[in-house]
């Protein structure tokens, strides 16, 4: 290892000893024939202190900030009146007695910890925006999520089943993002807006608690909690009804806001029907906070079915076809008119899960169909592998998708989602540090049968 310890690790109790340290210089302070570095590394903060009769003094004169160093030196007690509370290592500094320049960076574009109004000159140059304090924060508070999710399940025996990322194009929702196949001239594969009927079919094969942190694909408009690429808790169980799954996440929650935050968020949430919460709120994702109670949960339930479409003239599933009617005399006493078992949580004003009681009936499911004016043979085209498994003994089912970085948006209060994904697309739905989306070689073009097609050049009269 290039270092003995991390930054974090450096305290009083490393007085008198040796260490070698490595960080990027955060602030470089030069006083006469002293100078100060505070070196950081992910862990922490250490001030470091070289003196001009160092034969390295001048190599550290020359360096700007930000640059990756390795310091060896003997850890002291900071002299009394300038120790710094605000930071681990605050009562040490280390004596400097030799500097190896890992690698020198050049002038930033920007200061680090500086309040950009330019977001696209920070998405630019995101590897040096995520040494700031807010994005490291971030960062590990998406972590340290992840694995308090992944715990929770685990310990309630789900299975982490991964689903396919090149899948079959169901544009019932959102525009999918389409990918050309080179084997199959004309035909395409489509990235998941969800892996909604993988999961299904995972109830069906036996797994009857499935998981997966999944992402997903949407090509739409942009919005501050929207990317074209995100990431959902995806979750499906057999033989469960609505309140088995409402109770699970409301678990989940409370140990996440619990792990990361340290909160206590109380249980259970509130609950409104769908209809209520119209009338009431004028929406569906109603904002129920109190002066002073910052996280406020609650339930959407009992969706409509349907919802009309006056520009297609027909009826539109408001979750997705697959969604259990409620039904009352028999299991085909539903109509355009019918209730659903479909369940929203909100957070704050904003949904941030959605799922429902699934279709386990090839009958309900057809009628379903013939209600939305699906015909047999496009059924059977988008979605005939599901039809068919649901013959094979499907057990009754149901789940829920919630919008992991919008929850990290809620729980760090930040306003956009970008702020807690590593490398997100800009407003344009655009990477502009690795200038994505880019044209392609004419020769990979033809490879997967497409004709690329130029501005038509002007003919000289």
């Amino acid at each position: 290892m290039l270092r003995s310890h991390n930054l974090g690790e450096v305290n009083e109790k490393l007085v008198g000893k040796k260490v070698k340290l490595c960080g990027w210089a955060d602030t470089i302070r030069e006083h006469g024939k002293v100078i100060f570095i505070d070196l950081r590394d992910r862990y922490g903060k250490v001030q470091c202190v070289i003196i001009a009769k160092n034969s390295d003094f001048e190599k550290i004169k020359k360096i700007n900030k930000e640059s990756c160093i390795c310091i060896e030196g003997k850890v002291n007690t900071r002299p009394k009146g300038s120790e710094n509370k605000g930071i681990n290592s605050g009562k040490v500094e280390v004596f400097i007695e030799k500097v190896e320049v890992l690698n020198e960076s050049p002038i930033l574009p920007f200061e680090i910890n500086e309040d950009l109004s330019n977001e696209d000159l920070r998405l630019k140059y995101r590897f040096l925006d995520l040494r700031s304090d807010r994005m490291q924060k971030n960062l590990i508070a998406r972590s340290d999520a992840l694995k308090s999710i992944r715990d929770f399940f685990h310990e309630n025996e789900f299975v982490e089943i991964e689903t396919p990322i090149l899948a079959k194009s169901t544009p019932e929702g959102a525009r999918d993002y389409i990918v050309p196949s080179r084997n199959f001239a004309g035909k395409f594969y489509a990235l998941p807006q969800s892996p909604q009927l993988f999961k299904q079919l995972s109830q069906v094969a036996g797994f009857d608690k499935y998981i997966q942190i999944a992402r997903c694909f949407r090509d739409e408009d942009l919005r501050s909690d929207r990317q074209p690429e995100f990431t959902q808790i995806d979750v499906e169980m057999s033989f469960v009804e609505q309140e088995d799954m409402i109770n699970l996440i409301e678990d989940m929650l409370k140990k996440l806001f619990k792990d990361v935050l340290n909160v206590n968020i109380k249980t259970p949430f509130p609950r409104l029907s769908h209809e209520e919460s119209i009338k009431k709120y004028g929406n569906d994702s109603p904002d129920l906070r109190k002066k002073g109670e910052k996280f406020a949960f609650c339930w959407v339930t009992d969706f409509p079915l349907f919802e009309h479409s006056a520009e297609d003239n027909r009826y539109k599933s408001i979750h997705h076809p697959f969604t259990m009617p409620q039904t009352k005399k028999n299991k085909l006493d539903f109509n355009e008119k019918s209730k659903s078992f479909a369940y929203d949580v909100v957070l704050n004003g904003v949904e941030i899960g959605g799922g429902s009681i699934r279709i386990h009936d090839s009958e309900i499911q057809e009628k379903v169909f013939d209600l939305l004016k699906i015909s047999k043979k496009e059924a059977k085209d988008k979605f005939g592998f599901l039809l068919e498994a649901l013959n094979y003994g499907a057990p009754p089912h149901g789940g829920i998708a919630l919008g992991f970085d919008r929850i990290m948006q809620l729980m760090l209060d930040e306003e956009s989602i970008r702020e807690t994904i590593a490398f997100p697309k800009n407003k344009e739905a655009r990477d502009v540090m690795i200038e994505a989306p880019s044209e392609i070689d004419k020769k990979q073009l033809k490879e997967v049968h497409i004709e690329a097609k130029g501005k038509k050049e002007k003919t000289k009269k």
